[in-house]
């Protein structure tokens, strides 16, 4: 359903007229106005950190040759925004997972947080597969005393992680790789759902950033996860270890003794899960995401010198 929804609403947005953008764009700088303005400005220059004028090359097509080549989740979300703008202008842009590869400014889904790269411009790409909240209602207390995880575990941060701990008591870990592999780690999946059941839930980063981390930081679990190496929309370079997660060295030397500890520290569990539930609610407004969004562009045009 959440799917059916998604692609319908794109559909219908890619037959609105120009003067429903126009109009929906009044109606969000009205709603600008009643928002803290440094809050936009701090996420809008976090996203989008260049602030010196820059030139595009003459082989950049404007938006009005912008395609959907088999990415459709990143074209949708891209041209959700690029509808508010004249067909003409352009920019550089890269879809899919893995890390910005021109020297230009790019919207991206993600940069890397072990450099500064002000080239890079994230951007809320594939929100349809990254951006899931939920409404937790097993509270901690209630919850299973184990560390739960499943997913595809073809790196070796999660193949190291599922081969020492698929057995032991303190977890229900596994893999459920495509196609099954005929070892002992491989299991079938966990809904979400099931998951919530758990007082701990791993999340480990994959090709790039770790998907199940927005829905995890939005429950009533307590996240557990290495210092992440990628950021996206969601702001993980500013997740603070032991105040919004529970972070665990690379080789999880040291992760039994920390669900040992937080299985007795019930208080200290939920200033975290309270912290890091405070960090997920700044994404759920809306209007808030689409004027942050549109002000991203309306930089870059600026900056570009595209006075369209």
């Amino acid at each position: 359903m959440k799917k059916f929804v998604y692609y319908s609403k794109n559909g219908l947005l890619k037959m609105m007229p120009r003067h429903y953008f126009k109009w929906n764009y009044l109606r969000l700088k009205k709603i600008e106005n009643q928002i803290d303005i440094n809050e936009i400005k701090d996420r809008v220059d976090y996203y989008f950190r260049k602030n010196t004028n820059f030139n595009l090359p003459k082989n950049i097509n404007n938006i009005r040759n912008f395609k959907n080549n088999n990415s459709s989740a990143y074209y949708y979300d891209m041209m959700e925004y690029l509808y508010y703008f004249d067909p003409e202008i352009k920019i550089s842009y890269q879809f899919g997972d893995g890390l910005i590869k021109d020297d230009i400014p790019t919207f991206i889904k993600v940069r890397s947080l072990k450099k500064l790269e002000n080239n890079s411009i994230i951007f809320k790409l594939n929100k349809i597969r990254h951006f899931n909240f939920i409404n937790d209602k097993i509270d901690f207390k209630d919850k299973m005393n184990k560390l739960v995880w499943r997913g595809g575990a073809y790196r070796n941060i999660r193949k190291n992680f599922v081969k020492k701990f698929w057995n032991k008591k303190l977890f229900n870990v596994g893999q459920t790789n495509v196609p099954i592999e005929s070892v002992k780690w491989q299991k079938s999946k966990l809904t979400i759902s099931q998951q919530l059941k758990y007082k701990f839930i791993f999340c480990p980063e994959g090709n790039d950033v770790a998907t199940n981390l927005k829905w995890v930081l939005s429950s009533n679990s307590l996240c557990f996860m290495p210092k992440p190496k990628y950021e996206s929309w969601f702001m993980e370079g500013r997740l603070k270890p032991n105040i919004h997660y529970i972070e665990i060295k690379d080789n999880f030397e040291d992760l039994e003794e920390k669900i040992i500890y937080y299985t007795k520290k019930t208080k200290e569990a939920l200033d975290i899960i309270k912290n890091a539930n405070q960090h997920v609610n700044k994404f759920k407004n809306s209007d808030c995401e689409d004027i942050i969004s549109i002000k991203i562009i309306e930089k870059y045009l600026k900056l570009s010198n595209q006075n369209l």
